[in-house]
Order: structure tokens, then sequence, then C-alpha cells
């Protein structure tokens, strides 16, 4: 009662925040005249007036005000957007590394382009994050021109780019990317054999774009690199079959875990087909020789039982393709782990790709922790508020809009069942259409889309579905979903982060109008007709109430419904949502409280008859919470067991950095031989006890098979008053000789290169290694709380005793190898003989030939005779006999050195 007394009368925390900001937008203003009178040249060196004053040692903060006011003049100017007050507030926000709630059409990406101009002053780099590609290539085309103006380099990664060009764009002062490509080059940085081959600059500053789907709902599962194994497709096959002859009373299943169990008689009944087939050792399913057996069953089980097509995945040119449940994009190349996506390959039929082990793996949480600055805007944060402070220490900033919302939001109806619901919705929508307002439907998955395109194609209605199956054509959809008597139906949140203006896309219109027309006065006219058709557009479907949102059914989320609600009413357009559910929906049917719905709907409804009411919609969102607190801590434990491994990651990274970085590791190699022998001798005799005692056959067995020298223990044995201390100062002797003498018989650089090469080989080797067996051990370590153990706290101390046991494994494999294998220059061998033809060589790390060549030959088709002979034609020394060919200069020379033609015979030239 108090807190809403004071909150009346100085309003909310967040408002007095805002509020507080509103004296910088002051002085940002004060800018404005001066900046306006600049020349575009004068405006531009503002950037190098910026860069000199940091130098100077002034901060960020200080330049502040002019940095955003000189990037709104840019922005008036270039792009013809003059950012508002309520988005410098929005810029503020997102330079001092809070998220920035802004609403659907309120201007986040342009709101993007203050902080990222500000923070790139300092040259280290600043990675603005977005949720798919063509958002990050349209947006670094986009909001490009205006740090381009200023002088600022801008680069954008997207996939089946080559090391040259990420290195490129990561090297740029602004790099827009997805959130996958980031930390999928983050793990192969890692993965490198030398610190020239990695793309990534060290981390400074990034603004997450849609940072609730990032940060939230994409990071329940881990970002994984992995290798193939062996293929079983024949197993995975003979199982899916034997799971198919089961019946629904042969297993149980949860729904909310999505996992099923075999009943008694379902495991019995599995025994006899498994049996059968000749698949069982024995006739124990569970006996320990039939391990693989259950886990592949257990998988066949998940995949034919919980794992629906067209919601699930889809499958597309022979593949299934994963659907992510939020967003209802494909997510082509991601995989599901521990044998799933090879269990729905053989359900379906397709090709079973072999299963894939782990080689690297990073958590987004841990991934975007490692940034020292980190910031982010999405229309819906609020909810997720205490997740973003509890896991990345952001705070949520919700910015007012610019001008007042006023969309109407109704009442949810409920139906009995999912056809008198669609045949509401269907009704509603031809209503609207009869009328010319634009509709825009959410359904939750492929299914449902299809599902209610069948029923508005019964009633007549035009209208177009956007889900995973169209997604090239999702932004064009979605940009045109605001024009007269529109109806599009969208899995989910589609096409987000494109805004549906009403009356249309100008820009999208003319793209797909006149493309192919070339410019004069004829183009200029018809971009005139159309943005007065657009004009006269809007103004109708302004009159018939704007854009009209359904939602299909409550999601798990309530983050995901505002999403789709806040689609309608931007920048102060009238707007209407409404929500349609039944007791057949997911949320209800599975979180719902049941027999209270059942009693109360069944018995008092009519066929097609609804009822809408707060308290329902009340219980619907106690449901959503619910869930929502369940997801969290889902996803808090998939941080926590990864924490304990980013520990050993950063280690391990680090480690490897050093020894990229080292021109030498001969240090480190001594090191790791004399821990080797201290752990040798160890074992053999332990400290205090008497030298009758020691292992002395088995010392020098070991001693011959890691350091690859005979040690003449028994000799020394006999000595009076040996102490394991003296046996190790003598093997480490020995050993140390012994290595001496084998690099003395070689080139020393050749050694050091060696060195380098083992150490990391032997590195990744085992640590992938590591990385399965903290796989294996995160799947049966919860069987520690039958026996009132805390499942994290036994993780974490079983995966240090690991790590250092992989530790020691490293040391002891790096001397083997380096002590016992001799080195030895490889055979000189007789090259084939080359074709008598070879078309243009292409750099295969640029991709096309060096343009600071300058000799205008790039990407030049190479073609000449008899390359491994004598040249077509003699020269005297010091001419190019090659001249008059056409030869590009990354092209091997045609003489048969091997180097290419610009390091040889074109040097001349």
């Amino acid at each position: 009662m108090l807190g809403a007394l004071v909150k009346s009368i100085f309003g909310s925390s967040n408002e007095r925040y805002v509020k507080s900001l509103d004296k910088i937008v002051q002085q940002i203003n004060a800018f404005e005249p001066a900046l306006t009178a600049m020349s575009d040249e004068a405006l531009a060196a503002q950037t190098v007036k910026f860069r000199e004053a940091l130098a100077d040692g002034k901060t960020l903060d200080d330049v502040l005000p002019e940095a955003f006011a000189t990037v709104r003049e840019a922005s008036r100017r270039v792009l013809g957007m003059r950012h508002f007050d309520v988005q410098m507030i929005g810029g503020i926000v997102l330079h001092r590394g809070e998220i920035a709630e802004m609403r659907t059409g309120e201007g986040k990406t342009l709101v993007a382009t203050l902080a990222t101009y500000l923070n790139a002053l300092e040259g280290k780099g600043v990675h603005v994050v977005t949720v798919n590609d063509y958002l990050a290539r349209r947006d670094a085309d986009w909001m490009g021109q205006i740090h381009n103006f200023l002088g600022l380099t801008v680069g954008v990664i997207v996939p089946n780019l080559n090391e040259y060009q990420r290195r490129e764009a990561y090297n740029a002062d602004i790099t827009y990317s997805t959130n996958n490509e980031l930390g999928f080059d983050y793990l192969r940085d890692n993965m490198k054999q030398e610190r020239s081959q990695m793309v990534q600059r060290p981390f400074n500053f990034a603004i997450v774009d849609e940072v609730d789907s990032i940060l939230i709902d994409e990071a329940r599962t881990p970002l994984i690199i992995s290798g193939p194994t062996d293929d079983k497709s024949d197993l995975y096959i003979a199982v899916d079959a034997v799971v198919k002859r089961l019946a629904p009373a042969d297993y149980e299943t949860d729904e909310k875990t999505k996992s099923v169990v075999l009943t008694e008689d379902g495991v019995e009944k599995a025994e006899r087909i498994l049996e059968a087939e000749g698949l069982l050792v024995g006739s124990n399913l569970y006996d320990v020789e039939n391990t693989q057996v259950v886990h592949h069953l257990d998988q066949a089980l998940k995949a034919v039982v919980m794992f629906k097509r067209d919601t699930d995945y889809i499958v597309k040119d022979d593949k299934v393709v994963i659907i992510d449940e939020f967003t209802g994009r494909m997510m082509d190349g991601r995989r599901w782990s521990n044998g799933l996506h090879q269990a729905v390959e053989a359900k379906e039929g397709v090709k079973i790709e072999p299963e894939n082990q782990t080689m690297a793996s990073i958590t987004f949480q841990n991934y975007f922790r490692m940034y020292p600055k980190l910031s982010g805007m999405t229309g819906t944060a609020a909810t997720e508020a205490a997740e973003f402070y509890d896991i990345y220490k952001m705070n949520v900033v919700t910015i007012p809009t610019n001008v007042g919302v006023q969309r109407i939001d109704e009442e949810d109806e409920f139906y009995k069942n999912t056809t008198d619901k669609f045949q509401a919705i269907a009704r509603l929508i031809r209503e609207k259409n009869e009328i010319g307002q634009p509709v825009l439907v959410g359904t939750v998955s492929i299914e449902k889309s299809e599902l209610l395109s069948d029923y508005l194609k019964k009633e007549g209605v035009q209208h177009s579905v956007l889900n995973a199956r169209f997604h090239e054509m999702e932004a064009h959809i979605v940009a045109q979903a605001g024009r007269t008597g529109a109806v599009t139906i969208a899995t989910n949140m589609a096409g987000r982060g494109t805004d549906i203006q009403l009356g249309g896309n100008i820009e999208f219109r003319i793209e797909g109008e006149l493309a192919e027309m070339p410019e004069g006065p004829e183009r200029d006219a018809a971009v005139e007709r159309i943005k007065a058709e657009v004009a006269e557009e809007k103004r109708r479907v302004l009159e018939a109430g704007g854009l009209c949102v359904i939602g299909t059914e409550r999601h798990e989320s309530r983050r995901i419904d505002n999403q789709l609600r806040g689609r309608s009413g931007r920048q102060g357009d009238p707007g209407l949502s409404k929500f349609y559910l039944c007791l057949e929906d997911d949320l209800l049917r599975i979180f719902g409280p049941d027999t209270l719905f059942a009693r109360m709907m069944n018995s008092n409804l009519e066929d097609g008859e609804a009822i809408g009411s707060k308290w329902l919609s009340k219980a619907i969102e106690t449901a959503q919470k619910k869930v929502e607190a369940r997801n969290y801590e889902m996803r808090k434990q998939v941080v926590e067991y990864d924490d304990v491994m980013n520990d050993q990651r950063k280690v391990i990274y680090e480690q490897r950095a050093d020894i990229m970085d080292a021109e030498t590791v001969d240090d480190v190699v001594v090191d790791m031989r004399h821990d080797t022998v201290n752990a040798m001798v160890g074992d053999a005799c332990p400290p205090g006890s008497y030298p009758e005692r020691w292992d002395v056959a088995g010392l020098k067995a070991r001693a011959l098979d890691v350091l690859g020298i005979e040690v003449p223990i028994e000799q020394w044995v006999e000595e009076d008053g040996i102490e394991p201390d003296l046996v190790e100062e003598r093997i480490r002797e020995l050993a140390d000789a012994h290595m001496n003498e084998k690099m003395a018989r070689d080139d020393p650089a050749i050694w050091r290169q060696v060195e380098k090469s083992v150490l990391l080989d032997r590195l990744d080797h085992f640590w992938k290694e590591h990385l399965a067996t903290l796989d294996a051990l995160r799947q049966v370590v919860f069987l520690r709380a039958y026996a009132q153990k805390t499942p994290i706290n036994e993780y974490k101390t079983e995966a240090f005793g690991l790590f250092e046991r992989m530790l020691e494994t490293i040391r002891e494999d790096v001397t083997r190898i380096l002590s016992v294998s001799e080195l030895r220059m490889p055979e000189p061998v007789d090259l084939p003989e080359l074709p008598d033809f070879l078309t243009g060589h292409i750099d295969p790390l640029t991709g096309f030939d060096d343009s600071s060549d300058g000799d205008g030959s790039a990407s030049q088709t190479v073609l000449f005779g008899s390359l491994a002979g004598s040249p077509p034609h003699p020269g005297a020394p010091g001419e190019n006999p090659y001249a008059d060919l056409a030869i590009s200069r990354n092209a091997p020379c045609p003489c048969g050195s091997g180097n290419k033609y610009k390091h040889c015979h074109g040097a001349l030239a």
C-alpha cells in the first residue's frame, strides 16, 4: 500500500532512472545547431577529433553528448532519419551495458548506431549481434552508411566466408554478425595451430539485438563443434523398427520433459523383439553388455513418440532440419546430440549421418560473459529481468515510446476444442478482411499454420503462410503484412526484426517492382507513384483500425505473446490484439489445472460457444509463470554445469595461446618431462617406504616406455641410504641427456616446430576426450541424488579430478612422443605429372586474387600448356619468359619452382 503511494508520487525506479537521463539528452540537443551548420567533410572529421580527445585522456562519457549529436546529424543526412529524444535515452542505456526494452517500431536498429559509434572510437572493435543472417547483412548495409560517412569501417560475418574475409570483418571498427557465427568462430579459433590463423580480436563490447531471443531462448543448448564417429546406421534402423512395433500401453510419456519410459510389460515385450532380431546379448535388456542397445532404444522411443514432424523438425532435401521452438525458423547445421538426431533420421527413413563426438563447446551464457561490456535491446525483457541480472549482471531499462500506444488488447476467448477455435478465428479474419483491415496471425507450429490455412481457404480468404518452409521470404512477406486486406499467418515470431508498416513498406515495394528498371526520369516517376499508393493505403488501413494481431494459442512464455502483440500499434498507430485458446492447447493440456478447466468448460459450454473471463486469463498467466520458472531453472542448470567446464576451458585455451605465441616451448617440454619423472618415481617408490618395497621392475619398464632410456635402478637400490628424491634426480639427468643428444642430431628450428606441434596436438586430443567424459558424467551424476548428495557438487569434484588426470596424461604422452620417436625428414618423392591445361588458380584464403597486386589480373583464367616442362619460349637472363601470358600473380609459376608467380618470374615483370 505504502509502496503504491510512493510510486504514484515519485514514479517507479525505472521512471526515475529514465528521467535522470534527460539532462544528458539536453546536452546532446545543445550541439545540434552547430553540427547542422557543418559541411559533410567537417562532420565526418568529428571522428578524428573524438579519437584525439580520447588519446589525450578523455573518457567515452566525456565525448558522449557531442558524439551522439554527430551520429544523429549524420543519420539525418545519410538516411533521412533523425533520432528521437527517447532513442537517445536508449543509446545511453546501451552504452552503459544495460538492456533497453523498447516497443516494436520504436527504431531499435537506429538506436544501436549511437552506442556502436561511440564505443568504436576506441578502435578495439564493437560487435552487433543479430538473430539471423538476413538481419546481419541488412543492418550492416543500412546502418553501415552512417558509420562509413563518419569514417568508420563496417564488417559483416555470415556463413560461408573464408578465413581471410572473416579476419577482415573482425578487424573492422564495427562488426555485424549472428550469435552462432561469433560463438563458432571463437571455438574454431581455439582449435587453430597458429596465432596468425585466428580471426577474432580480443573481446571488447557487444550489443545484442533481440537480446531475449539470443541470451534466453537459445541459451538452453550450448554451441558444439563435433567430429564424426563410427557409423551405426544399421543399428538405428533396426532399433527404430523395434520401437514402431510397441503399443502406447508399453510406455509412459512426460510431455513436460519430453521423456519416454518403458513400462514393465513394455520392457518384456522389447526384450522379446530385440532377442528375436539378434540385437540382445542374453535375455536381460539391462545387462551391462546391452548398454549400447538400451541407449539406442531410449533415443528411438523419444524420436518416435515425442518428436513430431512439422513441429519439432521438418524433412528437407532428404535431411532432418530442427525447427526452433521459439522462432519457428529452420536451424540448418544444428543437430540433436547423443544419437537423438540419428534416431529421428531413422524414423523418417532419410540418410543417417554418423554420430558426432564433441571437439569443442560453449554455452551462449559463458561466451557473452567474456565481453568486458555487454548490452542488449528488445521489445520484451521485463518478464525475464531477474534472469538477465542473475546470469549476465545486466539491468533492464524500459524506454518510453515516442508516441503513446493506441492498440486495444482484447480479452482472451476460450473454446472447448481446436475445431471450434479455428472456425472462430477464420470467421474473424474474414470479417476483418472484408473491411480491408490487415491481419497477422501467430501460430506455434508449422502444423497449426497449415491447419489454419485450410480453414481460411474454406472461407475464401486470400492469405500468405510464413513458416520455416519459407524462411528465405519471411522479411519480404512480413514487411508487407500491413497492406490493405493482407492476411499473414506466421509461425511464432518469424520475420522478427522487420517492421510491419501500415500501407506497406516502400523500400521493399521499390526493390520488388522496380528492380529491372534503370535509373532515370521513368524510374523516379514510378517511385513517386509507389509512395503515393502506400500513403493512400495507409490512410485506408488506419480508417479500418490498423493492424489486427491474432494469437492462435498462448505460448509457454509471456514474452513471446507480448512480442506478437507488439507487432501492432507501432509509433502510435491504432491496432487490435486478441488470443484464442482451447482445452486442447499444449499449455492448458500440460500445465493448466486440468480438472478445473475440464469441469467448467466441458459441462457448461455448447459446441462452438466461447467464454471470456479475466479469471481464466489470470489462470493462464499463472501457468505461464510456472513454465517460465521451470525453463529458467533448466537454463541455470546448464550454466552451472558449463561453469565447471568453462574454468577448465579457459585454462586449456590460455595454454594453447601461450604455446602459439611462444618462439620456443622447450622450457614447457622440459617441465613436463621432469613432472612425468616425478610421477613415475612417486608411483613406484612411495615416500617413506624401504627400497625393498619399491616396484623396481615397473619403474624400469615405464622409463623405457615413456623416456626411451635404460635405467640402472637395481644398482641404485643397492646403495646405502638411497632416497626417492635422488632416484628422481638421476632419472631426470638421464632423460635430459638423452633428449639433448637427440636434438643435437637435427636442426634446432625443426625441433622447436615439432615440439609446438606435438604439444598442441596432444592438448587438443585429450581435451576432446575429456569433453566426451564430462558429457557422460553429466548424464549420470543426477543419480547421486538418491544417495542424498548434491549432483552439481559431485560433478564439480569428479570433473576436477578428471581434469587433473588429463593434465598428467598430456604431460606423459608429450614426453613419450618426443623421447621415443625419431625425427626423420620425408623422402623426396616424384611429383605426378600435371595435366596439359590448368584453369585459374584462386587463392584459397581470399577466394580471389590479391587486389593489392594492382596488376588487374584478378579473377582472370590462366590457360597455358606444358607447365612442368621448359618455358614456352626462351628468355635472356633477368627477363620474364612468361610476360606475354595472362598469368595471375597468385597462380603457380610455370617454371615449376612451386612458388607463386608473383614471388618468382612475375617479380621481374
